[in-house]
């Protein structure tokens, strides 16, 4: 906990927007500050770039099938997960990459109001997003026939459903979060909790890990092992193989994506729930002979949550065969497109074929071959 000299009565709680990179906690590691305000935004741009390239093709193909009729809660579910890592990537990591080019905060009240909230939001968005894309995927699974029947209004309430779930479990992070000013740092952009809401505080930041990290994911590992042994049940059953193989590697992409969730989102909550357990001992007035999180971990872990939004779509592309088809449609019609878009050229003329106009005898034949001559019975009568 970082004691301000402002005199405030506020209880100041180290917060993942605070510039703890740059405070006196870090001062025993042997690491420029200089060299950290240029390499971790040059590593958060190299992410930005790749991910956004990578979430924006996952998406146009979706957006494509979509629009070929194939809609369904599971792609629906990765378009969510694919939207989310957008956000993240165009709106949470450049603010980030800002904050820490500078010492101080200068990216002003509303920035440092909403920038946490809206990165925890995304976040618990994708990991509701994972879960509930484990049930589905479950249910198809088991009865593949099923998925037809659900429509696009269902579709709609479980994405909203989880996006207003997520925004309001994390409402916390937009609550107490305010700009101090400290004698050393300037302003600075942390959690301060009122003291009448120390005791929720106190149970919520026990209570949060386990409700947008544990229970979330357990649930996806949960469905990803049924639907594994489901699979393997009804693979000589008389399902046909080409339902059998979509089967099993919908059950590996929903594999990859929990395992990357849970791998490269947890040192984040190891510092999480370090940072707030020392802030609690504090406030109890204990002494204990705990360390605040070493520097190298608060940045990886920082650099690995947000290198979760280019390893999701990468994790779509490669393992799913729906979307390397969509993408190899997608890329040819482009091509064709822009062929038959181009004029000739300088030393090219066009040329025109002559097409001999048929004789009343074979337009008679064809007439006796027309399977709907029906069609044809008013042009007849105007000739």
């Amino acid at each position: 906990m970082d004691k301000l000299s402002s005199g405030t009565n506020m209880t100041v709680m180290n917060s993942s927007i605070d510039r703890w990179p740059f405070n006196e906690r870090g001062s025993s590691e042997h690491l420029d500050p200089l060299e950290l305000k240029i390499l971790v935004p040059a590593v958060l741009g190299v992410i930005c770039v790749a991910g956004l390239a990578c979430n924006l093709t996952a998406m146009g193909i979706l957006v494509y099938c979509a629009h070929k009729g194939k809609v369904s809660l599971i792609n629906s579910l990765i378009f969510n997960l694919m939207f989310a890592d957008g956000l993240v990537l165009t709106f949470a990591a450049p603010f980030r990459a800002a904050a820490y080019s500078e010492s101080s905060w200068r990216l002003g009240w509303a920035v440092c109001k909403t920038a946490d909230w809206f990165l925890q939001s995304c976040m618990v968005a994708k990991s509701f997003t994972v879960a509930a894309l484990a049930e589905a995927s479950y249910r198809y699974v088991s009865n593949p026939d099923k998925q037809a029947s659900i429509g696009m209004g269902s579709i709609l309430v479980v994405l909203m459903s989880v996006w207003m779930s997520a925004c309001s479990v994390t409402m916390p992070h937009w609550l107490f979060t305010a700009l101090q000013r400290d004698e050393r740092r300037g302003l600075v952009c942390m959690i301060a909790v009122p003291p009448k809401a120390g005791d929720f505080m106190s149970v919520y930041v026990k209570a949060y890990p386990l409700a947008v990290y544990c229970v979330p994911l357990s649930i996806a590992l949960l469905y990803f092992c049924r639907a594994y042994v489901r699979c393997h049940q009804r693979s000589s059953k008389t399902l046909n193989l080409c339902t059998q193989n979509r089967s099993r590697k919908l059950t590996l992409l929903l594999f990859g994506l929990t395992f990357a969730m849970a791998i490269l989102w947890l040192p984040q909550w190891v510092v999480w729930v370090w940072e707030r357990h020392l802030a609690e001992r504090e406030i109890q007035g204990a002494h204990p002979h705990l360390h605040p999180p070493p520097l190298l971990l608060s940045l990886s872990s920082q650099l690995l949550a947000f290198s979760l939004s280019l390893v999701n779509p990468i994790i779509v592309l490669s393992l799913s065969e729906e979307f390397r088809e969509g993408f190899r449609r997608l890329f040819r019609r482009f091509t064709f497109r822009k062929q038959h878009l181009q004029s000739p050229g300088p030393h090219r003329t066009p040329t025109f074929q002559h097409v001999p106009r048929p004789s009343p005898e074979s337009s008679s034949q064809a007439d006796e071959n027309d399977p709907v001559p029906w069609e044809h019975l008013d042009k007849v009568t105007e000739r």
